[in-house]
């Protein structure tokens, strides 16, 4: 948790970017895993919650009116069953002091002071929930039907805090980069051990541990396959294959709930081959050309096409596109290799506030989402970069069978894409590289301080001097 000031200052800008109106930010609940006393593990707090009013525990509910500026910090007590079980914790009114908050209350006062703004005809402004106990809690309090409350979820509300929470202030890069850290260890662990007759899932498991031990959790459900090719393809229980690729995909969520989100692709034996060698130099150089162009001004989505016009462009050099290349980007033939787009934002939650929408997130009225073209309708950001985001950079090449057969049975693309020779590359899986990007006041820079090796002999060189036998 940052200092009390931290939250008072957000709360204050957040009533003055609303305007006017009740602000209701639900926390989570405990969420049963299979039956009710066993929760998912650990707990964790919605994000907006946090960002706002910094407490961790489940069954809060924050009140902001923005007319007046009150501030109301609402949830129970735990009773002496629970302290038997779980040990004692703060009062709600404790909690409540220690983010600026003056006042608290029960969980039942909110239901009269919802009822009391809308008597009064003002607006209650919420954002659209993504957890259905707290769709039924909106329900009973609104009367507002789940199937509704996306739709009549406040526009006002979701702008101030996409606004507020794509710009890091500088604690939370520091944050970020404490995230990064952990996510190297995760990664270099994955590279020790790697090797033929080892499981995914065996390595997927010690990955996931390193970020229990060193943070509060994975920030994502961990990618480890020899199936590069599947976009998210967690371990499963086979073994490592000599000649293979595998990749993985990962993060780490710290303490203070920031995260980190990279991907490598490595040799099962510890030696990329020629053909492996010449699809990830092209990946390579996709990743570091967005460093050279990413910066305040440029819009995301421009930088993704920069990428696909040169991805292209070198896989015409091995004969498996051809054409001019921009009528084929244009046309999005790119997509047989790359059906997702450049990055997302990144912060509190892996996919940063996806749960407002992400064209709310990553798209304003200047930059609007392709949704009709394949691959282009995968893009999660496309809007302006500003100084302080923080994106994914993750070019990737992934030779997918039934998409390879899709396409070459309907001709679609057939002028930009030389599917014979696709057909020899349908063993081949996906190389994927990404890292994490922050947008400083002339370009940008990668988040953390020691770099997971990504050029291919400094993989190579790590597996041969670090890989445990």
């Amino acid at each position: 948790m940052f200092t009390k000031e931290t939250y008072i200052k957000r709360r204050a800008m957040l009533r003055e970017l609303v305007g006017n109106g009740l602000i209701v930010l639900f926390g989570n609940n405990e969420s049963p895993c299979n039956y009710p006393a066993n929760s998912y593990y650990p707990f964790r707090q919605d994000s907006t919650f946090l960002y706002y009013f910094g407490q961790k525990r489940d069954g809060l509910v924050g009140v902001i009116d923005a007319d007046s500026g009150e501030e109301i910090f609402i949830g129970d007590d735990i009773d002496i069953e629970d302290i038997v079980w779980y040990g004692s914790v703060d009062s709600v009114a404790d909690l409540a002091a220690q983010v600026g908050v003056s006042h608290s209350a029960p969980m039942g006062v909110l239901k009269t002071i919802c009822d009391k703004a809308t008597a009064e005809g003002r607006k209650i402004h919420f954002l659209p929930p993504y957890r259905h106990d707290i769709k039924i809690q909106l329900m009973d309090l609104l009367g507002i039907h789940p199937s509704q409350q996306k739709e009549k979820a406040s526009m006002e509300l979701i702008m101030a805090v996409v606004k507020m929470r794509s710009t890091k202030e500088p604690q939370e890069i520091k944050a970020l980069e404490r995230a990064a850290e952990i996510g190297y260890k995760m990664h270099t662990t994955a590279m020790q051990l790697i090797q033929p007759g080892v499981s995914e899932k065996y390595i997927g498991g010690q990955i996931d541990g390193i970020a229990l031990s060193y943070g509060a959790m994975p920030s994502f459900a961990t990618i480890f396959s020899q199936h590069g090719e599947i976009m998210h393809g967690n371990p499963s229980t086979a073994l490592l294959e000599d000649g293979r690729l595998a990749l993985c995909d990962c993060g780490a969520e710290t303490i203070d709930h920031y995260c980190s989100d990279n991907t490598r692709t490595m040799p099962v034996n510890g030696k990329y081959s020629q053909r492996q060698l010449e699809i990830y130099s092209i990946v390579e150089a996709c990743h570091d050309h967005v460093l050279e162009v990413a910066r305040p001004g440029v819009k995301y989505m421009d930088v993704h096409f920069a990428v696909c016009r040169l991805m292209t462009d070198k896989l015409k050099e091995l004969g498996l596109m051809r054409g001019d290349t921009e009528e084929a980007v244009r046309a999005g033939a790119h997509a047989m290799f790359l059906p997702h787009g450049l990055g997302h934002m990144m912060g509190m939650d892996v996919h940063d506030m996806e749960n407002l929408d992400q064209i709310n997130v990553g798209f304003d009225a200047e930059t609007r989402p392709n949704l009709e073209q394949f691959g282009t309708n995968c893009l999660r950001m496309g809007r302006r970069l500003e100084e302080g985001f923080v994106v994914t950079d993750e070019p990737g090449i992934y030779f997918i069978p039934a998409l390879i057969d899709d396409w070459r049975q309907s001709g679609h693309c057939a002028e930009f894409l030389n599917f014979d020779l696709l057909e020899t590359y349908k063993d081949f899986g996906g190389i994927r590289i990404e890292d994490d990007v922050l947008i400083t006041a002339d370009g940008c820079r990668f988040i953390g301080k020691d770099r997971i090796p990504y050029h291919p002999k400094e993989v190579e060189e790590y597996m041969a001097t670090h890989r445990k036998q």
